[in-house]
């Protein structure tokens, strides 16, 4: 896949994705968004494909929107409105996300990196929705993200203040997973991705939609969710494969059954 904006590498079962407007500090324009979206869902249909990593380089992950092109729209503009739908369908990708983040991740990269399942940070990572500064409050799920996260208190600082969040202080809040030097940051995330990338891919789906289901529901509906996926999971050929390889202390063979 080849785009303009991103930049699309295979290394076996992963690929990385790289937000590739250095001179806009990777600013989310409509097109960015749009061949990010696609290129990802591109890769979701891949079968060779189990884990993507979503980047943006060493000195900026995404520092916001567009903002050039967001002040010459409406409040009803189409061009908006297909933006999110991009958006959501990033949001409703099925195999497992990282964010490995470095530098400033604001407004809509703040939000990219929250829709990701996992997130990566550097040492000069830092995280904000700074959205009131320009008139507007986060559109693509930064209240609502933010504050499951971090909780009311912080994200309502974050919010309605427009501040900034360092790494240390989002590993502190459970924002990001851990915090890495910079020179090790690509490698941190390639590495968790290929121990996902090994485990069998229907129980990874069915893991990651449990999860997310629990951000969205209540606990009594979360459970259920749970439980049936767990087992549906009895079915498959993986299931019977990882509880024999066990038994016999070997190395289990999936197949994605």
């Amino acid at each position: 896949m080849e785009f303009a904006n991103v930049i699309v590498e295979k290394d076996a079962s992963i690929a990385v994705l790289t937000l590739n407007r250095p001179q806009q500090l990777n600013a989310l324009s409509y097109d960015l968004v749009k061949e990010l979206s696609l290129a990802m869902q591109e890769l979701d249909r891949d079968d060779e494909v189990r884990v993507m990593i979503v980047t943006g380089g060493e000195k900026v992950f995404a520092a916001g929107a567009d903002i050039k092109e967001m002040a010459e729209r409406g409040p009803f503009d189409a061009r908006i409105q297909e933006r999110l739908a991009y958006r959501d369908r990033i949001n409703r990708i099925a195999k497992p996300v990282i964010a490995a983040v470095s530098g400033f991740a604001l407004g809509g990269g703040c939000e990219l990196a929250m829709s990701c399942d996992i997130i990566i940070a550097s040492e000069t990572a830092r995280f904000g929705q700074p959205e009131i500064n320009l008139g507007i409050i986060p559109g693509s799920g930064g209240t609502q993200r933010l504050t499951r996260t971090v909780g009311k208190y912080r994200a309502m600082e974050m919010v309605l203040a427009g501040e900034t969040m360092s790494a240390a202080d989002a590993e502190r809040f459970g924002l990001v997973n851990r915090v890495v030097p910079v020179e090790l940051l690509l490698d941190e995330a390639k590495n968790l991705a290929k121990k996902i990338a090994a485990k069998p891919v229907l129980a990874i789906k069915a893991a990651k939609e449990a999860v997310l289901k629990s951000a969205n529901t209540g606990l009594d509906e979360g459970l259920e969710f749970e439980r049936k996926s767990f087992y549906m999971l009895f079915a498959s050929e993986d299931r019977t494969e990882g509880m024999k390889a066990f038994l016999e202390k070997r190395k289990p063979e999936f197949k994605g059954k």
